[in-house]
């Protein structure tokens, strides 16, 4: 049988734009991959206002038309914390899914949803059995953190590499696509923005620390063979 991937991240743009590379080499190598969004209520953020469903709706067709499923909570930002109600809101999705692998945001950052997701991942993935009160409930079998790039991201210390120079075109167009959606602008990929910028600089220099044009790299959180898909 296929192995499965879940992603988390607190935003719509987490996964997309911290591994984007992974979950579409995952999809490669016929992975079932899931993304989870704890934040789903974005009525307030002023970039969406008035759009905040369309936004929902953008960011689940981007990841369909590639092969992956995008699941929201109903969250909103700065609206959540670590407790009994997101501890089992989360430990049901991971028990939902079944995931063999999964990636989490790292825990220390300069934006606080970004750390209290990194918290809540860890316990879900490792203990969603005793989260729910119920056996037979399994968590991920390997885990690892991605970082939010240098204006998040605090300390970060990537100890795995992966090498995405194959699914970079692909990683890029989805990325734009989705910051386009939100500046409400058409995609150019001969313009990019921040986002795409920001990544692209990332990419290059996690690869030229691993030997590739372009790699994404993480933090196993146990002590994994190197091959992590």
């Amino acid at each position: 049988m296929n192995k499965t991937l879940l992603a988390i991240g607190a935003h719509y743009d987490d996964c997309v734009f911290g591994i984007p590379g992974i979950l579409l080499l995952a999809l490669r190598r016929h992975y079932r991959v899931v993304i989870l969004n704890i934040i789903g209520d974005y009525s307030g953020w002023a970039p969406v206002k008035g759009r905040a469903p369309q936004l929902i709706e953008q960011s689940v067709r981007l990841a369909k038309e590639r092969g992956i499923e995008t699941r929201f909570l109903n969250y909103a930002s700065m609206q959540f914390d670590v407790n009994a109600e997101t501890k089992r809101a989360m430990a049901e999705v991971v028990a939902d899914v079944k995931p063999d692998v999964a990636f989490m945001l790292w825990n220390r950052d300069r934006h606080p949803d970004h750390e209290v997701a990194a918290t809540l991942s860890a316990m879900a993935l490792r203990q969603p059995g005793m989260i729910l009160g119920r056996d037979g409930v399994r968590g991920a079998g390997r885990i690892y953190a991605y970082d939010n790039g240098p204006g998040h991201t605090i300390g970060f210390e990537p100890n795995t590499f992966v090498d995405v120079t194959p699914e970079w075109p692909a990683a890029m167009e989805w990325l734009g696509q989705l910051m386009a959606f939100v500046r409400q602008k058409p995609y150019d990929p001969q313009s990019p923005d921040g986002a795409h910028n920001a990544k692209e600089i990332l990419a290059r220099y996690r690869g030229l620390a691993s030997g590739v044009k372009y790699a994404e790299a993480v933090w196993a959180t146990g002590n994994y063979p190197r091959e992590i898909l």
